[in-house]
């Protein structure tokens, strides 16, 4: 918890004031009170009020006061709430071994599928944007709200060789900071961030990858860029571990590799090799943890489906300071009005 006016906490010498004020006309008057011979008599006279019941009102109209004056500072607390303004970067691995079978019919076909079904399941107001690796990564669509764009780049993918993923990272990063002022490109020099990072920007990062980096800057560099700018990353491994034929697509398999003449790929691995789940959990476990984002393992199309439609409730909650002045005025309030309730009731008793 935060305090907008901190200063004003110079309201609870309102307290010890009224204390002393208390003593002074309490000794005033005991000055002032005639000496009668037999104190016994008056008090056997008067009705009998134990300590506490008279001290009761005084210590609940005296906490009433410090919740008061605290109020007075316009506390702050951080609680979770939806952002509406949330841009959301998919950075989709399109390496050599998306061909592979492991994942009928293969790993890049249910992931275009699980890619879809995660950006139909957006609100509307929620902007998305793409970004693929391979040796290099790319902006393919820049966050947007037209989802029908970012559809469309999904189901024209193409593989190529290597696996970029920091770059990829740093790529997502630019994009973000074009659309959020917040957020300062990779080219400017920014602090590293010291201990837990608190409060997230609400644009986020998402990397499904099936390997490993092998090109490009090292994922843990980049994720230091990611979380220096307070930017979450979440990763996703995706894939088996069991080899499996590598098959794409004439449409699936970019123009920079000859095809076999039996027309299933070109050679390295696009056609009847095979490939192996290779991903380097580790890294992406410390690209995520380092960035407040999280990383999760997907060994089949079901999983990856599942994992993508569950990210949106933790992306989507953002924690921002919210003025709860309110509910200190009203407790403050309802402490004072008990005090003299109870002052009153003991009067009259």
């Amino acid at each position: 918890m935060s305090l907008t006016w901190p200063w004003a906490l110079a309201a609870l010498l309102a307290f010890p004031l009224l204390l002393a004020y208390r003593w002074w006309t309490r000794r005033r008057r005991r000055r002032e009170a005639l000496r009668i011979s037999s104190v016994t008599l008056i008090r056997a006279a008067l009705p009998g009020r134990s300590l506490w019941r008279r001290r009761i009102p005084l210590w609940l109209f005296a906490a009433g006061l410090v919740v008061l004056g605290a109020g007075a500072a316009r506390p702050q607390a951080s609680v979770p709430v939806p952002s509406n303004a949330t841009s959301i970067l998919l950075a989709m691995d399109v390496s050599a071994s998306m061909c592979s079978t492991d994942v009928p019919p293969n790993r890049l076909t249910a992931a275009q599928k699980a890619a879809r079904e995660f950006v139909e399941a957006q609100d509307d107001g929620a902007r998305i944007g793409l970004v693929t690796f391979s040796a290099i990564a790319g902006l393919l669509v820049e966050p947007t709200t037209d989802k029908d764009a970012v559809l469309e780049a999904i189901d024209g993918l193409r593989t190529s060789r290597g696996t970029a993923i920091g770059q990829a990272i740093l790529t997502s990063v630019d994009a973000i900071a074009e659309i959020n002022p917040d957020v300062p490109p990779t080219g400017v020099e920014v602090p590293a961030v010291e201990g837990a990072i608190t409060d997230y920007q609400p644009d986020t990062i998402v990397v499904l990858t099936d390997g490993r980096n092998t090109q490009g800057v090292d994922p843990v560099t980049a994720a230091a860029e990611a979380a220096a700018r307070q930017v979450r990353v979440y990763t996703i491994g995706f894939g088996t571990t069991e080899p499996a034929a590598s098959v794409c697509t004439r449409d699936q398999i970019s123009g920079d590799a000859a095809f076999r003449g039996d027309g299933q790929g070109p050679p390295g691995g696009f056609g009847r090799g095979g490939f192996a789940r290779q991903i380097d959990e580790e890294t992406l476990t410390e690209v995520a943890e380092m960035t407040g984002g999280e990383y999760y393992q997907a060994k089949d199309a079901e999983a990856l489906s599942e994992v993508l439609l569950d990210l949106p409730s933790n992306i989507t909650m953002q924690r921002e300071n919210v003025e709860i002045t309110i509910w200190f005025a009203l407790a403050g309030a309802i402490l004072i009005l008990f005090a003299v309730g109870l002052s009153v009731l003991n009067r009259s008793s």
